[in-house]
């Protein structure tokens, strides 16, 4: 099988590829400068000679080509010349085909590779403008001329009138010597007219803004009469909005004619505006029968307000009744282009304008035409839709937190008890959630149990029934109706609220925070979510958590005071002081009146023996709580401390001068002036006897009263039992009927009342539901469930 293999021979001679590095050292560009042949062609017209013609033989018959085999031909040019690439005295002159270019040869001659040129330095500076030419002189008077122009325009939109018809008057006179320059070197066709109607427009403007219009007209004649100002016609209107306000009317008329015939049918909104001014000069001048005709006109072709109403004007004037019912006809089939709600919504603070919106608003028009509107709707198929509209209408007024219109709602809403079931439904829950706000938990349940007998899958009928069996305290029930709220919708997140409380107020920690877990998953970055999940991890002993998701709420609402205390609160009983500092201090920011961070502060800064800060929180204190005598003995303690003794001397007396009788302020008023020796220790001396004694006496008659009380209650328990257990479950009775604080939306407990404390920042939105925030954070729940009441499925 080898015997048709052949080797190849060991041989340079048959090598394929030899001879394809040699080159010929004539075609290497980089010796052109030691070329004398080449400097010569350059320099002289030895190289621009005519090319070779056809008697002449070409250079291919003296070519003889290279074979692969290395055998080389010297080539010569047709004029006798060798080729870059032949031998010259023996030297071979590299071909630069095989070499990159600047990297070989150019290094051994001493040259730097810089393809991007930048060995040849900066480029050379540009030229210097000259502005003394008269084109760069018209080009910046005429650059002058347009600042001028806006600088007019700007102050007149900023209401300084004289700042900008100065401008304007400016701009005039700096353009008319712009013209004149321009005519000097230029043809009068390279004036810039654009610039020319600018100026005298801006300041025919700015004359007419100023009253002035006389000096206006003038300036609007000129625009006018020239020719050369193609769409100066248009500007008759001006003059005829200023001959108006001289009450020249018919000049008026004249100019809004002249200009309706220059401006073409395709500007359909300005004609129809023209036509209204014309119409309303014409009753100006008591010609009614002309302003009927512009009037009708406008009405037939593009109908607005203004013209439909100065149509029955006009009638009413002439005293055609029928012509005025038509018109009236006409005008109410004008479209609003806005709300219905929205018409009665002032879009400025005119007074002018407020005070006729609240006239109208009420007025027998709306109350015929609320009345009319339901009344065709109670008349047509669509019934249920006028009961909608009547439950609509309730809302709409206690919306507007109107008492009369709050007792028009409670009317409206009763009417509705004698309906079919699911209209009963929507309106009982309405009245009973009402009845709950007011504390009338009879007839807040009443309803409540109408609304669910009407509807069984009303979810917010369901949840206002157990929020009147939460407030009576029968939790377990409460949860019953608001698992089957959340069985016929399971998106009523006032029920699943509702039962989280419910599951907190059993004491059944895990099931209420797994449903308020589930409530954050549905209502991200609800405060009173947070707050309640916070609160939960704080009763489980997990401070880390409840850290946590206090962070998230003040995330929420990084105002809110109680949470930012709550977060001291947990980092001091953590140890952190820093911490709770921090908290504390924000908390005090927001909102200080707050007598337990008021406290924990003063405290702070004497623990860390800065008494001096802690006077002025103990001064707050001492304003927010008068009658507390404890506030201002800490001033004098805070100053006695500091080392300050005559500051704390005047506030001891002071306290005494108001608080007689106590006996601890004596007794530091007695160590302090035998401290300083003072001559009124003896005075103090006697009083704190005195007190004392008279101290010791109260509490021997105290004691004395115990005894005897303690006595006949023993003599008389055979008979006093009855009495003294019924008492009891009054007392029971009173404690139950107190509100905790985690009841659901609405409480209206004293004890929440008594504990919260006036914002002197104002309400803030959302804060978490405590004990002080809770009836706030209740109404806005409440809000919830009454706009779903509106339409119930």
């Amino acid at each position: 099988m080898m015997q048709n293999v052949h080797l190849a021979p060991k041989s340079d001679e048959d090598d394929l590829y030899s001879g394809y590095n040699d080159y010929n050292p004539t075609f290497d560009t980089e010796d052109l400068e030691n070329d004398t042949a080449f400097q010569q062609a350059v320099r002289t017209s030895h190289g621009r000679r005519p090319p070779i013609t056809a008697k002449i033989p070409g250079t291919s018959a003296s070519r003889p080509l290279a074979t692969g085999f290395g055998s080389k031909t010297v080539l010569s040019s047709s004029m006798g010349r060798p080729m870059t690439g032949a031998i010259q005295d023996g030297v071979a002159r590299p071909l630069t085909a095989v070499h990159a270019a600047g990297y070989t040869k150019a290094a051994l001659r001493g040259s730097v590779f810089d393809p991007l040129g930048q060995a040849r330095g900066p480029a050379p500076p540009l030229e210097m403008k000259n502005e003394d030419t008269p084109e760069e002189k018209i080009r910046q008077l005429e650059k002058k001329v347009n600042e001028l122009v806006e600088e007019s325009c700007i102050a007149n939109s900023c209401g300084d009138l004289k700042l900008a018809l100065e401008k304007a008057k400016d701009a005039g006179r700096k353009e008319r010597v712009l013209v004149r320059q321009r005519e000097q070197i230029a043809s009068p066709e390279n004036i810039n007219l654009d610039l020319t109607y600018s100026v005298l427009f801006n300041l025919a403007s700015q004359y007419s803004a100023n009253e002035m219009y006389a000096e206006a007209l003038n300036t609007y004649q000129v625009i006018v009469k020239n020719k050369m100002f193609s769409n100066g016609g248009r500007l008759k209107v001006n003059m005829a909005n200023i001959y108006l306000k001289q009450r020249n009317y018919s000049k008026a008329i004249k100019f809004y004619r002249m200009a309706l015939d220059q401006i073409p049918s395709v500007h359909k909104e300005m004609r129809i505006k023209i036509m209204q001014n014309i119409g309303v000069a014409f009753i100006k001048t008591g010609q009614y029968t002309d302003g009927i005709s512009s009037f009708e006109h406008i009405m037939s072709t593009s109908p607005n307000l203004k013209a439909g109403f100065n149509l029955i004007l006009c009638y009413f004037a002439i005293g055609d009744r029928e012509q005025m019912k038509k018109a009236f006809q006409k005008l109410i089939t004008v479209p609003l282009e806005i709300d219905y709600d929205d018409k009665y919504i002032s879009p400025n603070d005119d007074p002018h304008t407020n005070l006729l919106i609240e006239a109208i608003k009420n007025d027998q028009l709306r109350q015929m035409e609320r009345e009319r509107c339901v009344e065709v709707v109670k008349a047509s198929h669509y019934v249920e839709l006028a009961n909608d509209l009547e439950i609509n209408k309730a809302i709409t007024y206690l919306r507007q937190k109107d008492f009369y219109q709050y007792e028009e709602a409670v009317e409206t809403l009763k009417m509705f008890e004698k309906k079919d079931s699911r209209v009963k439904s929507a309106a009982a829950t309405n009245l009973s959630f009402l009845y709950y706000l007011e504390n009338e938990l009879a007839q807040a349940a009443n309803y409540a149990d109408l609304a669910v007998n009407s509807d069984r899958y009303n979810p917010s009928a369901l949840t206002n029934k157990g929020n009147t069996v939460f407030a009576n305290g029968d939790y377990e029930k409460a949860a019953e109706f608001y698992k089957e709220a959340l069985r016929n919708d399971s998106s009523c997140t006032e029920a699943l609220y509702n039962i989280g409380l419910t599951y907190k107020k059993l004491n059944r920690i895990d099931e209420a925070l797994d449903c308020f877990l589930k409530l954050q998953a549905i209502l991200r970055n609800s405060a009173q979510v947070l707050y309640q999940i916070a609160s939960l991890y704080e009763i489980m002993e997990d401070p880390n958590q409840a850290i946590e998701w206090l962070m998230q709420l003040i995330s929420v609402v990084p105002t809110d005071s109680h949470a930012l205390s709550k977060l001291g609160e947990l980092y001091d009983n953590e140890g952190d002081k820093s911490q709770a500092f921090q908290y504390y201090y924000e908390s005090y920011r927001y909102f200080p009146s707050n007598i337990e961070v008021i406290e924990w502060l003063g405290a702070y800064y004497i623990d860390t023996q800065f008494c001096e800060k802690a006077i002025q929180y103990f001064e707050r204190a001492a304003l927010i709580q008068p009658t507390q005598v404890k506030w201002q003995l800490m001033v004098a303690s805070c100053y006695r401390r500091s080392g300050n003794y005559q500051k704390a001397l005047d506030t001891y007396k002071e306290i005494h001068r108001k608080f007689p009788e106590n006996v601890e302020c004596l007794r530091f008023l007695v160590r302090l002036c035998t401290d300083m020796g003072l001559k009124e220790v003896q005075e103090y001396v006697t009083k704190l006897k005195r007190v004392e004694k008279l101290k010791e006496i109260r509490e021997q008659r105290v004691k004395s009263g115990r005894d005897g009380s303690a006595r006949s209650r023993r003599e008389g328990s055979g008979s006093g039992d009855n009495g003294g257990s019924a008492k009891g479950e009054r007392l029971s009775a009173k404690l139950r009927a107190l509100p905790g604080t985690n009841e659901p939306y609405e409480s209206s407990g004293n004890k929440e009342i008594d504990a919260s404390y006036v914002d002197p920042l104002g309400p803030q939105t959302e804060r978490p539901k405590t004990a002080a925030r809770k009836r706030m954070d209740e109404d806005e729940f409440a809000d919830e469930e009454l706009g779903e009441d509106l339409l119930p499925e």
